[in-house]
């Protein structure tokens, strides 16, 4: 069996107290995925030069992160700014463009951190400081090792910041199929009465209140395919959300673990089966019982092996 490189380091964590997002998630998986003795080499990425940063990313806002002046902006992604924190964030973001150049490379790998998919280019959002899915995406458009690539953004929050980024970036698409609309830093429940419009690049595919395993899958199914085939890309970044999760606090999706291993196993396949390569994300999940949100990222990795690792 093929091994999978996937992207980890310490460093991914900051102190930020007590808060909703649980970052020591990103361990915790990594000791599951360790523990289940998964053929996947975890490997420790570069962090992020300011270079990489600044491709995406006005100067005035990485000289907020790095500083920590002015605060509001430093802290406009709803984390407390500290120098760890800044640090932080090179190294999450750092790990989405090594999985990249692994995925590019070998057809699959991961990274377990956010794609940070709520990150503008001139301030933070939603827990995101800065967008690693587009960050990684100019570093291989810079090393001429794509063209054209598509984010198929399965967290339970619309890819705001993405959407916005790919604005200037005709060649780089989104599929965002998501149960809450994100918007100045507030999360829509109701996708029915407030949902994001299509842009040329970036589209909108809200799910219903209440929906479950048949009619969340129908839509995945019923999407992907012409996503794939208007954009024609030469990769796949896919963030794979947890906070679709039926427990979680934000969601108002009735899906268990069985339905989002499914979702993750239809992206994967789809990938294999059109010879793109995939990399993949961990996002969200806030349910209480962290357990419960590792086990979805267990799932993904899980899913990925089934897929690729024969």
């Amino acid at each position: 069996m093929s091994r999978i490189r996937c992207y980890h380091s310490p460093n991914y964590e900051a102190d930020i107290g007590e808060h909703v997002m649980p970052i020591r998630k990103f361990a915790m998986v990594r000791r599951a995925m360790e523990a289940e003795g998964l053929p996947i080499d975890i490997l420790a990425p570069e962090p992020v030069s300011d270079a990489d940063l600044l491709r995406v990313h006005t100067p005035e806002y990485l000289r907020a992160i790095v500083t920590g002046e002015p605060l509001a902006l430093a802290q406009s992604q709803k984390f407390p700014w500290s120098p760890q924190l800044a640090e932080a964030v090179r190294w999450t973001n750092g790990g989405c463009i090594a999985a990249l150049d692994a995925a590019l490379a070998d057809g699959i790998a991961g990274n377990l951190a956010s794609g940070f998919h709520h990150s503008h280019a001139d301030h933070g959002q939603g827990y995101c400081t800065f967008n690693g899915l587009i960050v990684a995406l100019e570093r291989a458009r810079a090393e001429g090792k794509l063209t054209r690539a598509l984010v198929v953004d399965m967290d339970l929050h619309y890819g705001n910041g993405t959407a916005s980024l790919l604005g200037t970036r005709p060649d780089f698409f989104q599929l965002s199929i998501y149960g809450n609309w994100y918007k100045a830093n507030l999360a829509y429940r109701d996708v029915a009465a407030e949902r994001t419009p299509d842009t040329e690049n970036a589209w909108s595919v809200p799910v219903p209140n209440g929906a479950g395993r048949a009619e969340y899958l129908g839509i995945l199914g019923d999407t992907l395919g012409p996503a794939i085939d208007r954009a024609r890309p030469d990769v796949i970044l896919y963030q794979a959300g947890a906070d679709p999760y039926k427990e979680d606090p934000y969601s108002p999706l009735d899906l268990d673990h069985a339905a989002l291993r499914a979702r993750d196993t239809y992206v994967f396949e789809a990938a294999k089966r059109l010879g793109i390569p995939v990399m993949w994300v961990l996002a969200g999940g806030y349910t209480k019982d962290t357990s419960k949100v590792v086990e979805v990222h267990l799932n993904t990795a899980r899913a990925a092996v089934e897929v690729f690792g024969s």
